[in-house]
């Protein structure tokens, strides 16, 4: 190695020979790191030390030099500056590396206007990927992927959903930010149960309803029933949204943010004015504690159960309930199909399709075999 040209300092690198030719270098983990070593011709990623390595000749140095010898990227991002992406306490818990890669990920997230759900599930579970190699998930590959996936589901006996949305957020990960498809394109999906949604009939309804002594949580679940909204879509309804006249409330930004219309039942309507008359909010329909900020989802969700109890009704429910109950009683008014998938926001009809099979309205005019039998007998 005597022939071999002298190294270079370069601040916030460590630098060792690899006989016989290769040089290994050490730098802390950060995505301009990761960006300006890959420029390199015939640099390699090694799993055991965690590390890189260059080919060990003058002009493989001329370009470690004039990457790594620019604007310097060692001061990562404070949580102050990544306000709404994570708590400044969870953000503490995080290390160095850590941090810059989360704040990568959620960049590239808000550039592809993810909604802010989406975007801290995602983190959640690329954080947690991360955890388990902790090593340069750039190298990773298809079968340790495949490895990391079974793992979560033999030993943490996670549910499909949680499985499904986990496989979202490698494929982002390795789409939009490590840049390398190939590693994901052939991860398999899970396959989607088959379940019937739960719905309430139309007495469990009202008895849930005429439950609520509360006239805002009576208000907010007229709203959710007799509109099928989602939770989070009517903790965020605005005074602005709801015409009267017109008996329409306009949804901003649902699922796929997406704006959408959807009915205003009358007797919606006159729950909503003594609402209004007794609380007299502004700006947000429903607010929380503080009058600047919307009801939570979790108060909305509290307050259910909390009349779920009072009811005894036996049957599981909850907010979404109300909503497949919507979908389904309008199916057996005989409502179109079509109508019923803008109501939901759904995007393909396919979606909707699940309520028809949950109707009374075609199964209560079919008899059983069993009532043919024994009407039979009697005669």
């Amino acid at each position: 190695m005597d022939n071999l040209p002298a190294l270079p300092t370069i601040t916030g690198l460590q630098l060792r020979p690899e006989p016989p030719d290769r040089l290994l270098i050490f730098f802390p983990y950060h995505p301009d790191n990761v960006k300006r070593i890959r420029a390199i011709p015939g640099r390699q990623w090694h799993p055991q030390e965690k590390a890189w390595s260059i080919p060990y000749t003058q002009q493989a140095l001329s370009l470690l030099d004039r990457y790594f010898n620019q604007k310097s990227v060692q001061s990562f991002p404070k949580p102050e500056k990544r306000s709404g992406a994570v708590t400044n306490k969870r953000w503490q818990t995080l290390s160095a590396e850590e941090q810059a890669f989360i704040a990568h990920v959620e960049d590239e997230m808000k550039l592809r206007g993810y909604s802010p759900r989406t975007r801290k599930a995602y983190r959640n579970h690329l954080l947690r990927f991360w955890r388990y190699y902790d090593r340069e998930l750039h190298s990773l590959s298809e079968d340790e992927i495949r490895a990391y996936l079974l793992w979560l589901i033999e030993e943490k006996a996670i549910s499909r959903s949680y499985h499904d949305q986990t496989v979202s957020a490698i494929k982002f990960l390795y789409n939009h930010v490590l840049h390398r498809p190939k590693a994901i394109e052939k991860l398999p999906r899970p396959r989607r149960e088959k379940t019937l949604p739960n719905v309430l009939s139309r007495n469990e309804v009202l008895h849930i309803l005429e439950a609520l002594t509360n006239i805002k949580h009576r208000a907010l679940l007229m709203v959710a029933y007799s509109a099928g909204l989602r939770v989070s879509e009517v903790a965020r309804l605005r005074l602005e949204d709801i015409d009267s006249d017109r008996r329409l409330i306009k949804v901003r930004q649902g699922k796929g943010q997406k704006d959408r219309y959807v009915p205003l039942s009358a007797v919606t309507l006159e729950a909503m004015r003594a609402y209004w008359n007794a609380y007299k909010p502004q700006g947000w329909l429903f607010p929380g504690a503080r009058v600047d900020r919307h009801i939570t989802t979790r108060t909305i969700q509290n307050a259910l159960a909390k009349v779920r109890e009072r009811t005894g009704i036996k049957k599981p429910f909850t907010m979404h309930t109300l909503r497949h109950s919507f979908a389904t009683h309008l199916l057996e008014d005989g409502t179109d199909l079509r109508y019923v998938q803008e109501f939901l926001g759904h995007k393909k009809p396919e979606t909707t399709m699940i309520y028809t099979h949950v109707t009374e309205k075609d199964a209560s005019r079919i008899r059983s075999p069993l009532d043919n039998i024994y009407a039979e007998k009697g005669k």
